[in-house]
């Protein structure tokens, strides 16, 4: 198994690509904290994990928060007695929404879960990676974090800033071999983009260029990559920005 004996946190594991990564990671050894404010999913997936005999814990709250993400490192520590792995995986869409419409809320928001929190989380993670000299952080950025047309002005730039952030993490920490890198998918076939009302504006211009997309992928396509770069079978990957994207960023 590919992550035998490894501790991870998976954050937004409640369902799409977070449900899809913290189930695989389990089937490949790994003990898994699982994080999402949805408890009640949190919950059904951790329990889909256990009854096939993987390893995994529920710790629900909201990644905004620091005292939150001091809780899931500490979880993590207190329970498996190391951390090895942390998937910044939690985020939320901005409905496509341009600039002249973004109000301040809806932009502090998605800063708030899509940057801060995954950037705090990842504070506290290589504080612990550091003393045990080793670790594998990976950030799920978004093809809209190396394009400029893929989603709203909010996401936009909280998806860049995630790649900037994952590359800053790569160099400054590689003394103490830890790794991180992102990952940047194409459209995703998850509730968060199904359930999606897009802003009017938004879609008038995003329109004319969804013939250019390729199929949307499952959730499991997106979590074997993230798979290889967390596992150490990348143990001289650090500071790659990975599409997983069916060749979408190249039209």
């Amino acid at each position: 198994m590919r992550l035998e004996n490894k501790s991870a946190i998976v954050t937004g594991a409640a369902g799409g690509i977070g449900a899809a990564i913290s189930k695989l990671f389990a089937k490949e050894g790994a003990s898994v904290v699982a994080a999402d404010i949805n408890a009640e999913g949190l919950d059904s997936i951790v329990t889909e994990i256990t009854e096939a005999g993987g390893k995994a814990i529920a710790v629900p709250g909201d990644i905004a928060s620091e005292a939150y993400n001091k809780e899931l490192v500490e979880k993590a520590v207190s329970t498996y007695g190391k951390l090895d792995i942390l998937i910044n995986n939690a985020g939320i869409l901005d409905n496509l929404t341009p600039l002249h419409d973004v109000e301040k809320d809806l932009w502090d928001r998605v800063m708030a879960i899509n940057v801060t929190g995954p950037a705090f989380l990842s504070k506290e993670a290589v504080k612990v990676m550091k003393e045990q000299k080793s670790g594998s952080i990976v950030f799920v950025s978004s093809l809209a974090g190396v394009n400029g047309g893929r989603a709203g002005a909010s996401y936009t730039a909280s998806k860049h800033a995630v790649v900037g952030l994952a590359r800053s993490i790569a160099w400054f920490y590689e003394p103490y071999d830890i790794r991180c890198n992102a990952v940047c998918p194409g459209g995703i076939l998850t509730p968060l983009v199904t359930g999606l009302t897009p802003n009017d504006d938004g879609m008038k211009r995003y329109e004319p260029y969804l013939d250019t997309s390729p199929r949307f992928a499952e959730p499991e396509e997106v979590a074997t990559a993230i798979l290889f770069l967390a596992s150490d079978e990348a143990s001289y990957v650090s500071g790659v920005v990975m599409n997983v994207d069916k060749a979408w960023a190249s039209y």
